[in-house]
């Protein structure tokens, strides 16, 4: 049954769904971190009194990154939830409400657009801007979380300067893992690459790029089996090596980072309905614009950014995406 429609049914229903009477605005920014404080600073000062929804996560990814170096204008670097905090400020100068709660129902199929926040509150949007991000995959381990912040990352364009001279390793067989690893090759002492098949899944381009690069040892058919520390901080990994059929060892290597490249999620499943995704999940937009294929809803960061997936690239995007959620209302 479509989710709208029973919001119509009469007084006495026993459904639990949003009841009263719908906040209409004219530009609702879905998620934060740094494209979607980025739409907000830019909508604010063209008028557009935009309200952002959190998520789950406010701030997004960053605010798991305890130094960020990489962001312009921090010449001494800065932590990454204080950056997160940095940016709403300046959303909320230029007036934007920012608000707790996630959006659990969409329906985009008219010009005007509604979503529900938390199950309960009805907001219809002239036009609405996405940035709800991609979640990393992790192995689910319970020394990851534990080291998350202390030597395991996901990103290895993020955190690899930190790890200059020392011995790293590296989980994934794909693309993005070969990427990875030859990137903390530059900058590491030692990276081992640690893949539970028999083989690379990478494109051969990329396989060659890893056999021939000297300080990368690739492990195949090993299976991390815990992230190793001090409590602090990540000092080895412990592995189970297949040797045979019957005949596996637990092995452990010393290292100091741990990074994961075994993917993404898009959180875009609440739009699917209504939004155009790839295969992945991943909100395909139209040329270099922030354009879904819905009139009036726009796509910015790591949502519809399955290459780079860097807070200033998303930041960038999120200029763009106000832009043109402003020249979209200033035409309609």
């Amino acid at each position: 049954m479509d989710f709208f429609k029973k919001m119509d049914m009469p007084q006495g229903q026993t459904d639990k769904v949003p009841t009263g009477e719908a906040e209409h605005i004219k530009c609702l920014i879905i998620g934060s971190g740094p494209a979607g404080y980025t739409a907000a600073i830019y909508a604010a000062r063209a008028n557009l009194n935009p309200v952002m929804i959190q998520g789950m996560q406010a701030g997004g990814q960053l605010t798991t990154t305890t130094e960020v170096d990489n962001f312009p204008g921090y010449p001494e670097g800065t932590d990454g939830t204080a950056m997160m905090e940095d940016l709403k400020k300046q959303a909320e100068r230029f007036g934007t409400e920012v608000r707790w709660g996630t959006v659990t129902e969409a329906d985009f199929s008219g010009k005007v657009h509604k979503v529900v926040v938390d199950g309960e509150k009805v907001i219809t949007a002239d036009s609405v801007i996405i940035s709800t991000g991609a979640t990393a995959k992790y192995l689910g381990l319970e020394s990851e979380e534990t080291y998350r912040g202390g030597g395991v990352s996901a990103c290895a364009t993020c955190d690899g300067f930190f790890y200059r001279g020392k011995d790293v390793a590296v989980v994934g067989g794909g693309d993005t893992a070969a990427e990875e690893a030859t990137y903390l090759a530059n900058l590491c002492k030692k990276v081992y690459l640690i893949i539970r098949k028999d083989h690379l899944r990478a494109s051969k381009a990329m396989q060659e790029r890893v056999f021939n690069t000297k300080n990368i040892e690739v492990l195949f058919e090993h299976n991390t089996l815990e992230v190793l520390g001090d409590g602090s901080v990540v000092q080895g990994v412990k592995l189970l090596k297949r040797k045979g059929q019957a005949d596996e060892a637990e092995v452990e290597i010393k290292v100091d980072g741990f990074f994961l490249a075994i993917g993404h999620t898009p959180n875009s499943d609440v739009f699917k309905p209504y939004v155009e995704t790839d295969e992945t999940g991943y909100i395909i937009t139209k040329g270099k614009s922030s354009k879904t294929n819905v009139a009036g809803v726009f796509a910015c960061g790591d949502v519809q950014d399955h290459i780079y997936r860097q807070a200033i690239t998303a930041a960038g995007s999120g200029c763009m995406a106000a832009l043109d959620a402003e020249r979209y209302l200033a035409e309609n």
